[in-house]
């Protein structure tokens, strides 16, 4: 049964390829919009049932930028030049999607207010994985196998399915109305599908919720990709980004999904903004990231290192964080002792 975070509204599939069944079903038909998750039904679109090799090295570039980084420029390249809508509309008509469609009447160029549920999402791995020619299986898992840790827009994309389940996995994920994510020093700009207006759209003459903020994880885990897991949420307006991962990943962390292995160690909470990831546990080592604010790490080990003074705080014991593989001082992780309680020290 997921667990689904207070404050936290899901939808949630998870399909066991190897069995041929679901695993978790909750509120999978619920519509939730898109975000960058629509960016499947670009690719699938663009690359129809040819294969990759006849793709001008633009568009195999802008492709696999838009499915590893999540780069909006190439999503918006595409909803402009494939006909906008048409796009969900044959997509979804083609996979048999029965909870998708284009962005409501009042928003029609905003690509991210598709509309979708985690079933359909589910049902769009499964085309991909068994039914697309194989070239275009391989190019779009190849890039989602590789996603990387920052999107294009400075978010740190490594909620959910990443920090829940080590590797073989592939994910594409989704963030709509967040405001900073943690990938880059400076704030990150609010992911909308284009920029916003200057009178902003009247949200209340749709269904759709286009205010909540959105965080979604999608992908697969295990090997031979096994299985699809599809987790869809809505945080209250105003969500801190770094809470809302953070309970997306514990939800993600409570599912049945066979063939996963969860990685080793003990999550705590963390604070301040700007927290920097370094290579070793000194502040003069190369700094790797930055994480987002208030977010939930996974530690593996600790040691002593430099002793660091944040008023009123001093400490020189470090967390070694096996996700990011760096150290941050642990003046920042939400503790009562120096050092961290049931954490063994590093070799």
């Amino acid at each position: 049964m997921p667990d689904i975070p207070t404050g936290m509204t899901a939808g949630v599939a998870v399909y066991d390829r190897k069995a041929g069944k679901f695993t978790e079903l909750r509120d999978s038909e619920r519509q939730f919009r898109s975000a960058s998750l629509v960016k499947l039904l670009l690719a699938l679109d663009v690359l129809g049932d040819d294969s990759p090799a006849a793709l001008l090295e633009t568009d195999r570039v802008r492709l696999t930028a838009m499915l590893r980084s999540s780069d909006d420029a190439a999503a918006s390249h595409y909803w402009t030049t494939r006909g906008g809508s048409a796009v969900v509309t044959r997509t979804a008509s083609r996979l048999g999607l029965t909870g998708t469609a284009p962005p409501p009447a009042s928003h029609p160029g905003y690509w991210g207010y598709t509309a979708t549920t985690a079933v359909d999402t589910v049902r769009v791995y499964r085309h991909i994985l068994d039914t697309a020619p194989a070239p275009v299986r391989t190019f779009i898992m190849d890039a989602l196998h590789s996603a990387t840790r920052c999107g294009n827009d400075g978010f740190d994309q490594y909620f959910g399915i990443p920090s829940a389940f080590d590797g073989p996995r592939a994910v594409k994920q989704g963030w709509s109305g967040f405001t900073s994510g943690g990938c880059t020093t400076a704030p990150a700009a609010r992911a909308v599908s284009k920029p916003t207006p200057a009178t902003a759209p009247d949200t209340h003459a749709v269904s759709l919720d286009l205010v909540s903020e959105a965080l979604h994880t999608t992908g697969t885990v295990g090997p031979d990709d096994r299985t699809v897991v599809a987790v869809l949420t809505l945080h209250p307006d105003g969500t801190p980004y770094g809470t809302a991962y953070s309970k997306v990943t514990r939800l993600t962390d409570s599912l049945n999904v066979p063939g996963a292995v969860r990685p080793a160690g003990t999550r705590f909470g963390t604070w301040g903004s700007g927290v920097r990831v370094r290579a070793a546990a000194h502040t003069g080592s190369t700094h790797l990231i930055t994480l987002p604010t208030g977010i939930e790490v996974l530690v593996g080990c600790q040691r002593r290192g430099e002793r660091v003074t944040i008023p009123p705080y001093t400490n020189d014991w470090w967390a070694y964080l096996p996700q990011y593989d760096g150290w941050i001082t642990q003046i920042y992780i939400n503790s009562p002792a120096d050092k961290l309680p049931g954490v063994p020290d590093c070799p």
